[in-house]
């Protein structure tokens, strides 16, 4: 791969796609298009409208060719998502992972699991797990899926549909997939279990070139050819590549979006424990990164009712005198509070949109400290994606940690720019960073006081209802999942 400049990227989210063509000369984004991600609801489960997806991503590609000098193309797209293709498309459409399907077979399931110790994968519901989509996929369209000539990751069935090469990557199968054994380094039991391992398209890292783009396609699209095509990454993966060229551990990013992924880079993974959503993903580079999750930016987006209000320091004020407060969780099926419904205090009381924002805001931050704490996160916090912008969040988790939370004020490109940045990484290009981070300020005097009494409340009322949790479920013999 020589060395390219202008990167074309699709960045496929949960709740919205982008397209970015990144400047690599100084790690910038000179065009950005966004569009919200739907799940369709017909034909025979909920599934990601992928003809949507492509479409989108040809319209922008068609758009930007004659005002941009492409000369690569790259892909980062979410996790827990797998795709099941047949000679020319899908073989299944491409399950909401959100989809209480899997459930259906949740006994047999897990009796053929790989254990935790070896994955570093914990069992997750719903479609969480791609081991659990593929189990059931399998028993409920069984034609289908002996049908079926390849088992992609996400990121791959892009790169597929531009290049026809059929490819898996690390960061993807090694997020909670249930498919990876991390200690032997190979396919897990499951995987072999099932005899999956014929299906599943080869392991290629994300820094070698997949392929050109196909010819048809670079004509359709007003393309000079050949334009290389990159290895796709699992998104929160990409947000750390960035870091990982530029920083030496111990930091930690905190990648933020529909979820808010903690990885503690340099931190270990042996104390992780599975039934609070931490795990161990891997970069790309094939290492172990020790992770802790919840749906961040989905439960902010439920609690403040998608207002967004700046918090003065009156409103801050009032909210930490009153003690009002959101408990776990507001998406109760991930997270390190799982299957506990959320809670507000004061129990019925009347709250004003700017302190249930201020609320919610310290909410995001405790839940952060919360996760940083479980994966011995140590070293700078550098917040990545639109939590940058919420000052409260910012102040109050510097104020949690007592470590240097920061932040890039000049770039925004999170995933996009990782992904792009495997070009250098496949050219040997090393091109010094131009972010210029600032650094929260955390909260000082009286507020910081009455956040320290806030915070040990939310911690004693959250750790409490776990244990009301954990006890209900031992007595009723019902299982979380």
């Amino acid at each position: 791969m020589s060395a390219s400049r202008f990167i074309a990227v699709l960045d496929v989210g949960k709740t919205n796609i982008k397209f970015a063509v990144v400047d690599l000369a100084d790690r910038s984004e000179i065009a950005t298009v966004t569009e919200a991600n739907h799940v369709r609801l017909d034909g025979p489960y909920p599934h990601f409208d992928a003809d949507a997806i492509w479409s989108f991503f040809a319209d922008q590609m068609r758009a930007h060719a004659a005002s941009h000098p492409i000369d690569g193309i790259a892909v980062s797209a979410h996790g827990a998502s797998i795709v099941v293709i047949g000679d020319d498309d899908l073989a299944l459409p491409i399950l909401d992972y959100e989809y209480e399907g899997p459930d259906e077979f949740t006994e047999a399931y897990d009796a053929v699991r790989p254990d935790f110790a070896d994955t570093l994968s914990p069992r997750l519901p719903k479609g969480f797990n791609v081991g659990a989509q593929l189990f059931w996929m399998e028993k409920r369209f069984p034609a289908a899926f002996a049908g079926a000539r390849a088992i992609l990751t996400y990121p791959q069935y892009w790169l597929w549909r531009m290049t026809g090469v059929a490819s898996n990557e690390i960061t993807s199968i090694g997020c909670h997939t249930d498919l990876w054994d991390q200690r032997r380094w190979r396919w897990s039991v499951l995987a072999e279990r099932q005899n999956w391992t014929g299906k599943l398209a080869p392991l290629l890292p994300a820094t070698a070139p997949i392929g050109l783009l196909r010819e048809d396609l670079a004509r359709a699209w007003g393309l000079p050819g050949p334009i290389v095509v990159a290895g796709g990454l699992h998104d929160s993966n990409a947000s750390l590549v960035p870091h990982l060229i530029d920083r030496e551990p111990p930091f930690t990013v905190l990648s933020t979006g529909t979820w808010a992924i903690s990885f503690g880079v340099g931190a270990s993974p042996i104390a992780l424990d599975e039934q609070r959503d931490t795990l161990a993903n891997i970069n790309f580079r094939g290492e172990p990164v020790p992770a802790a999750r919840f749906k961040g930016g989905r439960e902010f987006s439920i609690a403040t009712e998608g207002d967004v209000i700046a918090v003065d320091d009156a409103t801050l004020g009032a909210v930490l005198d009153k003690q009002i407060m959101l408990l776990p969780s507001v998406a109760p099926d991930s997270g390190p509070f799982q299957n506990i419904e959320a809670e507000w205090l004061p129990a019925g009381g009347s709250v004003a949109p700017a302190e249930r924002f201020c609320a919610a805001s310290l909410y995001l931050a405790l839940m952060s400290d919360t996760c940083l704490g479980l994966i011995d996160a140590g070293g700078p916090t550098i917040i990545d994606g639109p939590f940058t912008a919420n000052k409260t969040y910012r102040d109050a988790l510097a104020t949690l940690t007592g470590r240097d939370v920061v932040w890039s004020q000049t770039s925004t490109a999170g995933p996009s720019l990782g992904a792009a940045l495997l070009f250098d990484i496949q050219a040997g290009v090393s091109r010094k960073t131009t972010a210029n981070f600032a650094r929260a300020t955390g909260l000082a005097g009286p507020p910081a006081a009455a956040f320290a009494r806030y915070g040990a409340r939310w911690r004693d009322q959250a750790d409490k209802r776990m244990r009301e949790r954990k006890l209900q479920t031992a007595v009723t013999g019902t299982s979380p999942h």
